[in-house]
């Protein structure tokens, strides 16, 4: 049963986890830091790059809502309550939704095509979409068999950056490859973290997650490991971009959510690393991006 006559404006808004939106627009300007090195910026470019990661974020953060919900999945969360698994919306509308949002990357995105005539770029983002529904949805989803951080890593990291400078210079610059991956594992460490929030409701689910499968310790572990990595890739970037140095200064930013994550005793305490991680993301996003473009 639905009680969509309590739904307000603010469910919605919770809906579409707006705390996600820095991890979309973090490789975008990645991206866009190469391009301004190249002098090839382009600022109605960036425009619908920022509008199809914001648009492929959304959308899949409502496609998840809809099959976990659907699932049950979300029965029993301890992060926010959710539109479907809570019943204060229809199912079928939650769905509608996601696919609004995932179409609406679809049409920027051919836009995009058009204006740059890198056809390229209709394939790509047929499996952008076809990833974002399939992270959760269908008979197998990916998601359920802890392959949702490698796939986030690919998508809002090495996609994400290496198509927003390939559609303003025309090419992709080598560095692009590095700032992508270190987006990526910002990425894939909010999932993890995610992951290991919802840990014990996803093993009673069904939902095989890579949490669920490496246990508490190991994916404590691992996320110390994803975090750092963003840090080895500065330290190759700075030989050739002297002042990406600075941006070991939000090591202390990431040190703090290391800390917190590895000395929580409750899955209610990541709630504040997640949204801490999230933000870092865009910051060491802007940092590395500046380094890199001036």
């Amino acid at each position: 049963m639905t009680n969509q006559t309590s739904v307000t404006i603010g469910d919605w808004v919770h809906g579409a986890r707006l705390r996600t939106l820095p991890l979309a627009v973090a490789p975008v300007v990645l991206g866009t830091g190469s391009a301004l090195w190249a002098d090839s910026f382009d600022v109605w470019l960036f425009v619908l790059c920022v509008a199809i990661a914001v648009s492929l974020q959304v959308g899949v953060n409502f496609a998840n809502d809809y099959s976990d919900g659907i699932r049950g999945t979300d029965a029993h969360r301890v992060g926010p309550a959710r539109l479907t698994g809570s019943g204060l919306v229809d199912p079928q509308l939650v769905k509608k939704t996601a696919w609004f949002f995932l179409g609406l990357a679809v049409v920027v995105g051919l836009v995009v095509v058009v204006v740059t005539g890198i056809w390229w770029f209709l394939a790509i983002g047929a499996v952008c979409v076809l990833a974002a529904w399939f992270y959760t949805g269908g008979r197998r989803p990916y998601g359920y068999a802890g392959l949702g951080e490698v796939v986030v890593f690919v998508f809002f990291g090495l996609v994400a950056t290496t198509g927003t400078a390939w559609v303003m210079i025309g090419s992709i610059p080598g560095e692009a490859w590095f700032t992508g991956s270190a987006a990526g594992f910002f990425a894939a460490a909010v999932l993890l973290v995610n992951n290991l929030r919802d840990l014990e409701q996803d093993a009673k689910a069904g939902k095989r997650t890579l949490a669920v499968k490496l246990g508490p310790a190991l994916a404590r572990v691992l996320l110390v490991v994803l975090l750092a990595l963003p840090y080895g890739i500065v330290a190759v970037l700075q030989l050739i971009f002297v002042q990406a140095t600075f941006v070991f200064v939000l090591g202390i930013m990431t040190g703090v959510i290391m800390v917190i994550v590895v000395w929580s005793k409750k899955p209610a305490e990541l709630v504040l690393a997640l949204g801490l991680m999230s933000l870092n993301s865009l910051l060491f996003a802007c940092a590395l991006a500046w380094a890199i473009a001036f």
